[in-house]
């Protein structure tokens, strides 16, 4: 394909690219060396889920990887230890190696999803970072000012604000540029909310005396609460790998509006497609529908999708319960005269993730067992009765000698 034609299907979605004419003369060097560019994608496993907002970037790559370039697909083990200070107001909790590598355990196949494993090279920057000496750490940072750290908008904000921001904090746009060197990657891709740590890669690559990466930056993905984009760390996120029902749910939950992004964002629907969609006459509700079926049919097929489908009709118009309820085993020896605290089976179900969070359900009525609203802090236990929360997450109960 000519150089001028994939430059078209590079800026396809995209909010920038940085800059223009040094990708198009990146992809003529690069064909005339019968070679594909090598395009970085970098994601932290700061939870266990590669979600909707990630896959924004990762059909991008496919598109790419399409025309014959190389994906380099980096899970940030190391700068997830850091913490991304991105859109962040406050430092974020740093995350130990365990619960790092737990995370990381699923990304590659989560990706697969999307992305051909014959041409994504999966790598973890522990793989150089780890190897970093302290002199050359120090190195690293004298190649860039505080004052031009201070410009990043995130950082501005919190030192007006009186906010404390962690000297860690300016170390990680500095690592995640060094993956970039360790690479040698021509071209970044990501999120509008990593231009200023793509920049940074920019011109530390051309410190450390190479060519630098081009820019190609992405539109931000709202989380379900439609307001902050969508993070694992905020909670508002849909994962890949959660179950079919469970995505669908989420989907017909978020509003009208943001229905239209997500068809925007995350399906391949025109521009002028788009437009007749939001003149027409169809309900909302049938569109989100429509929106929910594809995207469950993308990640579990067509079959599932269906079943998803007839799942949420059951459960939210006709108030039934779903076919496949997960089941909580518990012990006699652990039941005391027969009960057991609301708050402990809540979390034993993964109902809630936290005492406090189980308390607010109760508290708010949330909480039925059998479909009766449900307050005591004991219940007797039964084998069959059904703990449900909200309108999505059930669980039947079960019991062992």
């Amino acid at each position: 394909m000519k150089p001028e034609k994939q430059l078209e299907i590079f800026r396809r979605g995209a909010v920038e690219v940085i800059p223009e004419e040094e990708l198009l003369a990146k992809i003529e060097n690069a064909r005339r060396k019968k070679r594909g560019l090598r395009i970085k994608f970098g994601a932290d496993p700061s939870a266990p889920d590669i979600h909707l907002g990630h896959t924004v970037c990762l059909h991008k790559l496919k598109e790419l990887q399409d025309l014959k370039h190389e994906i380099i697909f980096v899970i940030g083990d190391f700068t997830a230890t850091i913490g991304d200070p991105s859109g962040q107001t406050k430092t974020r909790k740093p995350l130990s190696r365990e619960e790092i590598m737990k995370n990381a355990e699923t990304y590659q196949n989560q990706a697969f999803k999307i992305l051909s494993p014959s041409q994504t090279k999966v790598v973890y920057n522990s793989q150089w970072c780890d190897r970093l000496a302290l002199a050359e750490v120090c190195e690293l940072a004298s190649k860039y000012t505080v004052a031009r750290m201070i410009e990043r908008n995130d950082f501005q904000k919190r030192y007006q604000s009186g906010q404390e921001i962690g000297i860690h904090e300016f170390l990680y746009p500095l690592i995640q540029a060094y993956d970039s060197i360790a690479l040698k990657s021509d071209v970044e891709v990501g999120g509008t909310d990593q231009k200023f740590n793509f920049l940074v890669a920019r011109e530390l690559q051309h410190r450390y005396g190479q060519e630098p990466q081009v820019v190609l930056t992405l539109p931000i993905l709202p989380g379900t609460d439609g307001v902050r984009k969508m993070s694992k760390s905020m909670g508002n996120y849909i994962g890949i790998t959660e179950p079919p029902q469970e995505i669908f749910g989420k989907i017909m939950s978020i509003s009208d509006e943001l229905m239209f992004t997500y068809y925007e964002l995350l399906t391949s629907i025109s521009s002028a497609g788009l437009k007749r969609m939001r003149k027409g006459s169809s309900h909302p509700r049938d569109l989100k529908k429509s929106l929910a079926k594809e995207i469950v049919a993308l990640y579990y097929g067509n079959k599932l999708s269906l079943r998803a489908e007839e799942e949420f009709e059951n459960v939210f118009k006709k108030g039934r319960a779903p076919e496949e309820i997960p089941s909580l085993m518990l012990s006699k020896s652990e039941l005391k005269d027969g009960k057991m605290e609301l708050v402990k089976i809540l979390l034993l179900s993964s109902m809630a993730k936290s005492k406090s969070e189980a308390k607010r359900l109760i508290q708010a009525g949330a909480v039925k067992i059998n479909n009766e609203k449900c307050s005591n802090s004991e219940i007797e236990i039964r084998k069959g009765m059904v703990i449900r929360t909200g309108k999505r997450k059930f669980a039947v109960i079960d019991i062992s000698d």
